[in-house]
């Protein structure tokens, strides 16, 4: 199977075929972070541009190390250091970097539907969306996806829960519509003003008690508060919302034994996830940022043309 898709912007329309030969290719992928020369020629003579308006720690450099070591030239433009500040607007930052003619963009961006723009301008450039608002982060869902059916072997039929700031989680929209997809079943979980309206209607079930949610979960997946994104203040304090929604030793007790805790990062500690759970036997929390990089490598192979 050929991927035939120019841009990756959102999981919702995605088949499971789609998502499979992502997951697929990026496991075959993953083994050249292991050699003692990590470097392949696959995309020799590519250019690959990260556009971020937004900080970023993990997506930005796993896709610069993943763009590295398939040896295409990889250049990173911030906002804070890039003629935005001078008032460059979008369309105008797209046609400057169309005018280079680099191969793909990667970009993030506060406002929803901001790639999708620049996908529709650039019909020669392919567009992959590292978190538009509040909207999707397609590559951290399918690295979030990888990483449960590296441990699990499979997706199909698992009970995945996500817990935290739902309504401003690019993350968690993703992660609906990818795992939905692969027959997973999820179930949602956060404060009242933080769970958007009538989300049970994507195929999730919706809870208010932690407690209550995690009982019957193979995954765990806690997402941490978008302050940056609340207009308003949503909850009484830090203190308030710990007491209620975070994953502490106690409550990971009501859990299977062998779940698996997630995390998309960066991580609260003793927020939303307790030091001890983030950094135990139960957490995979390294793992994901690990399938990262193949994952985002498997993304750049893609839609340069790669089978």
């Amino acid at each position: 199977m050929k991927f035939e898709r120019k841009d990756i912007l959102g999981l919702k329309d995605y088949s499971r075929d789609e998502i499979n030969l992502i997951l697929d290719t990026a496991e075959s992928l993953k083994e050249i972070s292991t050699r003692k020369i990590k470097k392949v020629p696959t995309l020799r003579g590519k250019t690959v541009i990260s556009l971020f308006y937004e900080p970023s720690t993990r997506t930005r450099t796993s896709f610069e190390i993943a763009a590295k070591r398939l040896s295409a030239d990889a250049v990173n433009i911030t906002a804070s250091a890039s003629s935005v500040v001078k008032g460059e607007t979008l369309i105008d930052t797209a046609r400057n970097l169309e005018s280079m003619n680099p191969d793909i963009i990667i970009m993030r961006h506060s406002a929803a539907g901001a790639p999708h723009i620049l996908a529709r301008l650039l019909k020669h450039q392919s567009i992959i969306n590292a978190g538009d608002g509040a909207h999707e982060h397609p590559t951290q869902s399918l690295l979030d996806m990888m990483t449960i059916r590296e441990k699990r072997g499979k997706l199909d039929g698992l009970n995945v829960a996500l817990i935290g700031d739902i309504a401003h989680s690019r993350v968690a929209r993703s992660n609906i519509y990818g795992l939905t997809t692969m027959g997973a079943r999820v179930a949602l979980c956060g404060p009242a003003m933080m769970m958007p309206r009538e989300i049970d209607k994507m195929g999730v079930s919706v809870h208010n008690r932690m407690e209550e949610t995690i009982q019957n979960a193979d995954i765990i997946m806690m997402l941490r508060i978008q302050l940056e994104r609340q207009k308003n203040n949503m909850f009484p304090s830090v203190r308030e919302y710990a007491k209620l929604y975070c994953l502490t030793p106690d409550r990971i007790k009501m859990a299977k034994k062998n779940v698996l805790v997630m995390h998309p990062g960066p991580i609260n500690r003793g927020v939303e996830i307790d030091p001890q759970i983030a950094d135990g036997h139960y957490s995979v929390i390294l793992e994901q940022v690990t399938n990262g990089v193949a994952l985002r490598m498997a993304l750049l192979y893609l839609l340069a043309g790669g089978k």
